[in-house]
């Protein structure tokens, strides 16, 4: 079980009393994840209750007993003064522990029945009957109990669904993270043959430079075709934000999910991250505060552990990535800031992703971005809320790729 953000929907709507388990296991992932890095680290006091803010947790409230669990781990010691040292490790063992921290907090069949969920509608989507039978079966949980669980899986976002009655179709946003190729086919052939001719192009830029500016996107696919397979889960929508205003680029989901498990979405949600700063870097910055010119000799000086800088830039874009635990930035004696990678199969992910073409370069977005990054929104909440906003045409448009994508042939 990753620390998803469909697990932190637990706690960010309430639901907590319902799935006590997946609540704190959630959380207690989450705080890890912040606290980890590649290497063996000390974190001050200061900056635990830091990283813990940004993951949404009360210092006061929360963190003494999540602390005290991941201690019970032998993950982190904690110091007298307050201070956490933490092991190094990977994300992928970040993933490990929050499975066992699930597991140790004795969860409910629902609670159980909401990770199988989440596994089973990341393959094809399915059929309302059909996956209320599997879950009800596998599970024992009465009939009456599965059709309530499953609509409070909807109402808090475990699962999206498309459709209503017995057409209803569950899905979610690992969806084309796995089989990308074979589900990529399935929907292109679903599509006219304008339409599958306009998704080619876009699929090869995408492969070629790693990531394309929405409105470079709604220019190849028009409006309706991108609305429609945004909502499906084959693009992800990724979002920086500065004080003009929010500014969005498309990445495919198999970019970053074939380098490791793909339900550990918390490690891929920062690998976005990550890419979203670097490319808003490469194409806000001027070269007098930091302009990134040549980003795989950035990527290759941080993955191997070497501070990059100074630049002002680096005090400015990256705010986000020190939130996550991901950087580390620090004044430098003389003027502006160096910045440390301290999560390095985060910087391998990116690196990838970023130069997956000889093309990967500044032209990764088409627009100059002003002033300083301040905010990432990642591809599920951009999906999500769009989804919530999505009109009746537009609806009925992303159930037929879910349709085609359940009928033919499934996986």
């Amino acid at each position: 079980m990753g620390c998803t953000s469909r697990t932190k929907s637990v706690w960010h709507d309430g639901a907590g009393a319902q799935f006590p388990a997946l609540e704190v296991a959630g959380k207690a992932a989450a705080l890890l994840s912040q606290f980890a890095g590649t290497d063996q680290a000390v974190l001050e006091k200061t900056r635990v209750d830091a990283l813990a803010a940004a993951a949404g947790i009360n210092p006061k409230m929360e963190l003494p007993t999540l602390v005290e669990m991941l201690k019970r781990r032998r993950v982190i010691d904690v110091g007298a003064t307050g201070d956490v040292e933490v092991i190094g490790l990977t994300s992928s063992a970040t993933v490990q522990h929050a499975s066992d921290l699930f597991e140790a907090e004795n969860p409910t069949r629902e609670e159980r029945a909401t990770i199988a969920l989440a596994e089973l509608t990341s393959k094809a989507p399915l059929e309302q009957n059909i996956t209320q039978q599997l879950i009800s079966d596998e599970f024992k949980i009465t009939s009456d109990r599965t059709i309530d669980f499953l609509k409070v899986s909807e109402n808090i976002g475990f699962v999206d669904a498309e459709g209503s009655g017995s057409s209803k179709l569950y899905f979610n946003g690992n969806l084309f993270r796995r089989d990308n190729l074979s589900k990529v086919k399935k929907v292109i052939d679903s599509l006219s043959s304008t339409d599958q001719a306009k998704v080619i192009e876009l699929d090869g830029i995408i492969n070629r430079i790693g990531c394309i500016s929405v409105e470079k996107a709604e220019y190849i696919l028009g409006d309706s075709l991108l609305e429609k397979l945004k909502a499906a889960g084959m693009y992800d929508i990724n979002h920086v934000a500065n004080a003009s205003g929010e500014y969005g680029f498309v990445t495919k989901p198999a970019a970053f999910h074939k380098f490791n498990d793909p339900m550990a979405d918390d490690a891929f949600d920062l690998a976005k991250a990550l890419v979203a700063a670097l490319t808003y870097g490469m194409t806000q910055s001027s070269s007098g505060r930091g302009k990134i010119e040549f980003i795989r000799l950035l990527l290759n000086k941080l993955n191997s552990g070497k501070p990059v800088g100074p630049a002002t830039a680096i005090g400015e874009d990256y705010r986000i990535l020190e939130m996550r635990g991901v950087l580390r930035v620090q004044k430098a004696s003389g003027y502006g800031y160096i910045m440390t990678l301290l999560k390095r199969d985060i910087g391998e992910m990116a690196l990838a992703v970023l130069t997956t073409g000889e093309t990967a370069s500044v032209n990764s977005l088409n627009q100059i971005l002003p002033g300083s990054m301040t905010g990432y929104v990642g591809p599920e909440k951009s999906r999500s809320d769009f989804r919530r906003k999505q009109a009746a045409p537009s609806k009925r448009m992303t159930e037929d790729v879910l349709q085609a994508l359940r009928q033919q042939g499934g996986f």
